[in-house]
Order: structure tokens, then C-alpha cells, then sequence
């Protein structure tokens, strides 16, 4: 295991910790490598939106969508 050491650390959060770290019934040591843990954890799921919302749907069978035709382009108004 390795060690990392955190300098200027604002005294409400170090307060947050321990009180975060007594509601949980652990030191605040072990609170912040719950919070790291988690934080890496969620990097880990997929980077684009679209794999995102297929990993949440395929689960119920996937949506399919119909998309409308499309219309041609308009021209655009003149003005003068």
C-alpha cells in the first residue's frame, strides 16, 4: 500500500471528515479511503453518453426509437 500526505487542508473539511468518519464508525482515515475509493470507482464506467444510456436500458430490453423523416432544407427569408 502506498501513502499520500495532504497540506493546507481548510479546517471545515478536516471537521466534515471527522464527523463524516464517526457517522460511518470509522477513523478518518479510513472515511477518506472510502471517498477516494468511490471517486475512482465512478471514472471507471463508460466515457461517452450514448455507451451510458445503452448500459442503463439493455437491462429492461432496449429502447427503439423511430426517428421522423427528415425535410428538406428551407431557404433561408430575404430581407431588403
Amino acid at each position: 500500500m502506498s501513502s499520500i500526505t495532504i497540506r493546507n487542508l481548510d479546517e471545515r473539511v478536516k471537521t466534515g471528515l471527522r464527523v463524516r468518519a464517526a457517522v460511518h464508525g470509522c477513523s478518518m482515515e479510513e472515511e477518506v479511503r472510502r471517498i477516494l475509493r468511490v471517486a475512482v470507482e465512478d471514472d471507471t464506467g463508460p466515457a461517452d453518453l450514448v455507451a451510458s444510456i445503452r448500459a442503463r436500458v439493455e437491462p429492461f430490453g432496449g429502447v427503439e426509437l423511430t426517428l421522423p423523416s427528415r425535410e428538406p432544407v428551407r431557404e433561408p427569408p430575404r430581407f431588403g
